[in-house]
């Protein structure tokens, strides 16, 4: 395996989920890992409660956008390791052929913006979902990945997506 891992994460729209875990990881796996993130219909933008969530961990949410998957499935883009899907659409989607061919998991975490209600109910939506990504991703940051065979990963990342 690498020196530095490449990893995105994909969502439909690219505004909540897969923005806050590409956040997380580049924060934890600052060195080791370089996250990126993209949706198949991006939004255009992130959302505002997902920026708050991640202001408010302290986290930097400078340089976070909103795009399109077709951006690392081009020519000169960044050879990914692995590409996690984190929303149930994403998964079931027809996704672009990844150079490299990276290893891939599906991380289901509920949409957040998708949550109607009072303003609290939706900040704890967008936190709820924070706290399963961040719980995951320090799952994966302690995998041995330099003495794992590509087998033994695969199971190991599919079995994070599962808790």
């Amino acid at each position: 395996m690498a020196n530095q891992y490449n990893v995105l994460f994909l969502c439909t729209g690219n505004s909540a989920r897969s923005i806050m875990a590409e956040a997380i990881l580049n924060q934890k796996g600052k060195g080791r890992f370089a996250a990126y993130s993209a949706g198949s219909h991006p939004s255009g933008q992130p959302r505002p409660e997902a920026l708050h969530q991640l202001e408010s961990a302290g986290m930097s949410t400078a340089g976070l956008r909103s795009k399109s998957w077709d951006e690392f499935a081009a020519p000169g883009a960044p050879q990914m390791h692995f590409v996690f899907t984190v929303c149930d659409n994403a998964a079931k989607e027809q996704c672009p052929y990844w150079p490299g061919q990276p290893m891939t998991a599906h991380w289901g975490i509920p949409d957040p913006a998708a949550v109607r209600g009072t303003a609290e109910e939706i900040a704890r939506a967008y936190r709820d979902a924070f706290m399963v990504l961040d719980r995951r991703i320090g799952l994966f940051l302690s995998l041995p990945l330099a003495s794992l065979d590509q087998l033994a990963i695969k199971r190991e990342v599919d079995k994070i997506g599962r808790s």
